[in-house]
């Protein structure tokens, strides 16, 4: 074989196997997000920074070579939906891995699919039992409630505040939170005074909030998501309760500010450090992350991004890194995911193990106020 044949033979072959390699199957992951509904505040920004970091992921090249394929779907915050959709994304899809969904309710109805069907679930929603018990194949990224819970009990607690009121959501998120609520209060010295809870859809928590008006509280808790905590915080300032108001990091985000109005004003809760990266100090850990994301989620959708498009962006990661350590089957992932240390991304610094699938502590919250329309860190 003369040396010009043998050049083109080479070249043929590497050019052949190159064509191989870019036509490799795309590494499917699946995204259950509350895109539409009462939690779309929450699911919007999930499923849009889901898309925005497999994008950017492709674009550097993908994962060992090959492309990841993020097969989205919208649960509209409905428990029944996500279950179908659940059992869509193991059966017909194929996927290795899935990260939402976006509510408590939603994660909790889903999680006994992913068990059987032994594919890992990085969920984006907040309540402790998702993860506690540990079941083997569920991860999340969001912070406990119960983490939240100690950061609003300390700051009461140095302000010798112990008398509070509780106001709390009827639906997963809420009672999990209300049982947080309850289960810590001793230790911290605190008297739950007043216990009064809402639906999902009540427009109106006058009576509740005048009950709590007549009661020994020093701080009013109201636990729950968008709109109904917006709905109390203006319903608190018609009835001129002049009470300190803590929210929940359910409503992290300016969506409650947008909802609530001028009765946002001095609003405090617990938040994932996005909503005030600018103020962190050079030295935290997360600021390059945080920064960066707000950077892009911006660029890609004329929009800031917040602490739930986080949870998403983390799950994203998560995932990510796990294929790049052990590969692209379900056992991998779920392997590498329980071995990850010190990832610091936008809800936190990451440490999952054996005994731990929720991988942070109360470090990854700050407490925030708003202040002329805007969130502030209290210090």
């Amino acid at each position: 074989m003369n040396k010009l044949l043998t050049t083109t033979v080479v070249s043929f072959a590497l050019t052949c196997l190159s064509t191989v390699a870019l036509a490799a199957a795309p590494i499917k992951i699946g995204g259950l997000f509350a895109v539409t509904g009462p939690a779309s505040f929450l699911g919007e920004p999930e499923r849009n920074s889901a898309q925005m970091v497999v994008d950017e992921i492709n674009k550097a090249g993908g994962v060992k070579g090959r492309l990841l394929e993020l097969i989205s779907y919208d649960t509209g915050g409905d428990a029944s939906k996500a279950v179908q959709l659940a059992n869509k994304l193991t059966k017909n899809d194929h996927v290795v891995a899935v990260v939402g969904p976006s509510t408590t309710g939603d994660a909790m109805a889903v999680i006994p699919i992913f068990e059987k069907a032994g594919v890992p679930l990085v969920s984006c929603a907040a309540g402790i039992k998702i993860t506690d018990p540990v079941k083997k194949w569920v991860f999340k990224t969001a912070q406990n409630d119960s983490l939240a819970v100690a950061r609003i009990y300390e700051q009461l607690k140095k302000e010798k505040k112990n008398k509070i009121a509780l106001l709390t959501v009827s639906d997963a998120f809420g009672s999990s939170g209300r049982e947080q609520l309850k289960g810590q209060a001793s230790h911290y010295g605190i008297e739950i005074v007043t216990d009064e809870t809402y639906a999902p859809k009540d427009t109106d928590m006058t009576a509740q909030l005048t009950k709590i008006r007549g009661s020994q509280a020093q701080a009013v808790i109201c636990w729950g998501t968008n709109p109904g905590p917006a709905v109390v915080a203006r319903n608190a300032k018609q009835l001129g309760l002049t009470l300190p108001l803590y929210m929940s990091h359910g409503v992290s985000s300016k969506k409650f500010i947008e909802l609530a109005g001028d009765a946002a004003e001095g609003v405090r809760l617990p938040s994932g450090k996005v909503l005030v990266a600018e103020l962190l100090p050079k030295s935290d850990r997360q600021k390059a992350a945080l920064l960066a994301y707000i950077r892009d989620y911006k660029n890609h959708f004329k929009a800031e991004g917040d602490h739930f498009g986080g949870h998403a962006w983390d799950a994203v990661m998560l995932v990510k890194n796990a294929i790049e350590k052990g590969g692209d089957t379900p056992a991998g992932i779920r392997s590498q995911l329980e071995a990850t240390r010190g990832f610091a991304g936008i809800g936190g610094v990451f440490n999952f193990s054996a005994i731990d699938h929720a991988g942070l502590t109360k470090d990854a919250f700050v407490l925030v106020e708003v202040k002329n329309k805007n969130w502030t860190l209290v210090k």
